[in-house]
């Protein structure tokens, strides 16, 4: 089978390796495509050394056709259409004994911490897999992954029919974060941004968004004058890094700015700085804030959604280009990321 082996940071080849057999519990997937995520640049471009040392095959955004099945396997055969969930969680911590995986002291996910999925076979555990109804799309299937982190952080969030929101951010996480969204609520959806095509996605997408770019006008007087004053019922922080933070008010304090009084504040930028907070403008509000990271069990519930039309993949897909171009995909997203949501790299028919 061919691979696309990052051999060494910001350096693809796509080599032969092996097929290997599926063990017990296992099942290979013919690799239908895979999707590069923010996490895969910072992986390419050496950002999360050592914890992803190379020679390494990302890739955990992965869906594709059951192959084969390992010994012991019930409920798959091949010809099944299939999502893999990434996360590798240990079972012993007590996060994992209170059910809460996402929280796993020793949290892996394939793809990161284990060769992934930018191949044309994989072998996965049974459990990580999830079956997908035949007119489901197997590229809309490859996103599973990070609408999972959406409606991943709306469950975190307790979002509610007629729940106003505001989303920090509209790059990749804050919009599966509004396609979720607007699965449960139809109220009025405030999109925080610096890039003006980012904000068009959303708005083309949806009826009721209303863009903010703060380059150009002040968020929180904006999303106060239009909720009368009160603010949104949650806000959602999906930025990590500001780019202007002498410019701009930090997205974290942001959101606190943006709720109303007892309203919510969903953190899921991975910054490595500080932020600026100051606690007494949650502390009058008696908020909440409330950090989400990955998905727990929420794929049946993208797939549903998927299966059902009530998402908008299309909206997210910027392009889709052979998985052996893997290395002109990288630098395609990293030279213009305001054109690039998501490349899917295609393996197998």
């Amino acid at each position: 089978m061919k691979v696309a082996l990052l051999s060494e940071y910001r350096k693809f080849q796509w080599i032969d390796r092996e097929i290997a057999e599926p063990g017990s519990g296992e099942v290979q997937i013919r690799v239908s495509f895979a999707s590069i995520c923010g996490t895969d640049m910072h992986i390419f471009n050496g950002d999360f050394h050592p914890r992803t040392p190379v020679p390494f095959i990302p890739g955990h955004e992965v869906a594709g056709i059951v192959e084969r099945v390992g010994p012991d396997i019930t409920g798959f055969s091949p010809g099944d259409k299939v999502a893999v969930d990434p996360l590798i969680w240990c079972g012993e911590c007590p996060a994992c004994k209170a059910n809460h995986y996402p929280a796993c002291n020793s949290l892996k996910l394939i793809g990161i911490d284990v060769d992934g999925g930018f191949s044309e076979y994989i072998n996965i555990d049974q459990k990580m897999l999830y079956k997908a109804p035949a007119k489901v799309p197997v590229e809309h299937l490859a996103l599973t992954e990070i609408y999972g982190i959406g409606f991943h952080a709306c469950n975190r969030a307790g979002v509610i029919p007629g729940d106003s929101l505001a989303i920090w951010g509209a790059g990749r996480v804050g919009q599966v974060i509004l396609q979720a969204a607007r699965t449960i609520t139809d109220a009025p959806i405030f999109m925080v941004d610096i890039v003006e095509k980012r904000l068009q996605i959303a708005t083309g997408a949806y009826k009721n968004i209303i863009p903010l770019n703060v380059l150009k006008e002040d968020p929180i007087e904006t999303i106060w004058k239009h909720t009368a004053g009160k603010g949104t019922d949650i806000a959602f922080e999906a930025v990590g890094h500001p780019l202007f933070p002498d410019k701009t008010v930090h997205p974290v304090r942001g959101a606190i700015q943006s709720i109303k009084g007892g309203g919510r504040v969903c953190v899921l930028g991975l910054a490595d700085d500080p932020a600026p907070i100051v606690f007494k403008e949650l502390i009058w509000k008696e908020a909440m804030i409330i950090a989400s990271r990955v998905s727990h069990g929420e794929y049946p519930t993208v797939i549903d959604k998927l299966d059902k039309g009530a998402l908008k993949p299309e909206a997210l897909i910027s392009g889709i280009m052979p998985a052996h171009q893997i290395q002109e995909a990288f630098e395609k997203v990293e030279q213009d990321p305001a054109n690039y949501l998501k490349i899917l790299l295609q393996f197998k028919d």
